[in-house]
């Protein structure tokens, strides 16, 4: 399984790829959404976990893109924002079981990360 991460919040991001690659999953992560973008077009990537709040460009337009450049990648949002609306903008978008408040279970990630690829 090879992991696509964005987070615009470098130490999360790089400690959650970290705690992913020692489970013996491939992880790449980015804080930046153009990188994102461009990490896609070389290499294929089963999974993208993107943040709903980022600058310059949030986790959903970003799924659009991304999903123009490899259309079967699957999708898992996060979020630091556990507000109502925040909560209803994201999972409406990703599916209630996609959809994960931070701080984030390692172990509940990667449950859901195997029943996307399962499912797939």
């Amino acid at each position: 399984m090879r992991i696509l991460l964005v987070d615009d919040e470098i130490e999360f991001i790089e400690t959650l790829a970290e705690r992913l690659v020692f489970r013996n999953i491939e992880a790449e992560w980015t804080a930046d959404v153009d990188q994102a973008i461009e990490m896609a077009r070389q290499k294929k990537y089963d999974i993208a976990v993107l943040d709903v709040k980022m600058p310059k460009m949030n986790g959903i337009e970003l799924k659009k893109k991304l999903q123009e450049i490899q259309p079967e990648m699957k999708f898992l949002f996060i979020t630091g924002h556990g507000s109502d609306e925040d909560y209803l903008y994201g999972s409406s978008e990703a599916g209630h079981d996609n959809y994960l408040a931070k701080p984030l279970d390692i172990d509940v990630l990667i449950k859901i990360m195997q029943k996307i690829m399962a499912n797939s």
